[in-house]
């Protein structure tokens, strides 16, 4: 049950609409920085590899196995020290990951500045972005100072409205992977710890089975 709630939420951020509306963007031939989907396949990766093995070891225990619950302690050992290691990985790269995609606005920004064709798909890339996190310019003297590129590149009825309401876009795309990455988190740490009871409770489970068998 565990391992089926992991892997709900897992795919739940992964197809939510926000974050694959900007991820899935293509500047020219550059892609939009997608480094925030390592850590939702790792959950996915855990999650259905939990739900085998919870039916291994429910199996195991059903059986009096100590085979299948010391496969089942293995396996649990594996998974817990790769969350450790995604987990390592992730706090290290939280903040990187939203000054990619903040870059990759940025380039999207001044080319749609300078776009004098349609070819360029700037424009487009930046009006998503907009859109999606209904936000309007990047947090710099550019985005503060010149207004004359809302009524093109963002929603709005006036240029006082966009240039009052609209939060900038850097600080919604802090927003945005800052929430996500805080359920990823909170979604870790409920798996790790049901892990740690999980391998408790086999190891005793097990040594209980063998100290029986000798009577």
């Amino acid at each position: 049950l565990a391992g089926g709630i992991i892997l709900g939420v897992a795919l739940w951020l992964r197809h939510d609409s926000q974050t694959t509306n900007i991820l899935y963007l293509q500047l020219g031939d550059k892609q939009a920085p997608n480094t925030f989907y390592v850590g939702i396949y790792i959950l996915i990766a855990v999650g259905a590899v939990m739900m085998f093995v919870g039916f291994l070891g429910c199996y195991g225990a059903i059986q009096e196995s100590q085979c299948l619950l010391g496969t089942f302690f293995t396996c649990l050992v594996i998974l817990f020290a790769c969350e450790v290691a995604a987990g390592i990985w992730g706090f290290v790269n939280k903040d990187q990951i939203a000054k990619d995609v903040k870059q990759f606005y940025d380039q999207a920004f001044q080319q749609a500045l300078m776009a004098e064709s349609e070819t360029n798909n700037g424009k487009a890339v930046v009006k998503t972005f907009h859109e999606t996190l209904n936000c309007c310019g990047p947090d710099n003297v550019i985005g503060a100072i010149t207004p004359l590129w809302r009524k093109d590149l963002c929603s709005g009825d006036s240029l006082l409205e966009n240039f009052i309401e609209a939060s900038n876009c850097h600080k919604k795309i802090d927003e945005l992977f800052s929430g996500k990455l805080y359920l990823i988190g909170i979604a870790a740490i409920v798996v790790a710890v049901i892990m740690i009871f999980e391998m408790i409770l086999s190891m005793v489970l097990c040594c209980g089975i063998r100290n029986s068998s000798v009577y």
